[in-house]
C-alpha cells in the first residue's frame, strides 16, 4: 500500500513546528517514506500505513483543537517498492532523471 497524506492543525498560522513533530514520528517509525513540501508519501502493509497515519493524526490532535487529515491511497495487491518504481517508470519513459 502506498499513501500520501497531510495532517494540518487548523487555526494556526505557523505550521512547521507542529508538522515537525509528526514528521519525527514518521521518521522514527521505520516505514519507507518520502517527505514533500505538501505532504508525505508512505509505503508499507495496510496495518502499518493505517496505523502510522492514525498515530500522526492523534499526535497533531494533542497539539491543536482542530485537525484536518487528507489521505490518498493506492492499494495494489502484491505490489512492493512502489515508492521508487513509480518514479523510475516515468524517468524511463522520458529517458532522463527527474527532481524527486
Amino acid at each position: 500500500m502506498i499513501a500520501v497524506f497531510t495532517v494540518v492543525p487548523l487555526g494556526k498560522e505557523a505550521l512547521s513546528k507542529d508538522v515537525s513533530t509528526v514528521i519525527d514520528l514518521i521518521d522514527k517509525s521505520g516505514i519507507d517514506y518520502q517527505l514533500t513540501a505538501m505532504g508525505t508519501i508512505v509505503e508499507g502493509g495496510p496495518d502499518e500505513v493505517w496505523g502510522l497515519i492514525r498515530r500522526c493524526h492523534e499526535k497533531m490532535r494533542k497539539r491543536a483543537n482542530r485537525v484536518s487529515t487528507h489521505i490518498t491511497i493506492d492499494d495494489r495487491k502484491d505490489a512492493t517498492g512502489v515508492l521508487k518504481s513509480k518514479v523510475d517508470d516515468i524517468e524511463q519513459h522520458l529517458a532522463r532523471k527527474l527532481k524527486t
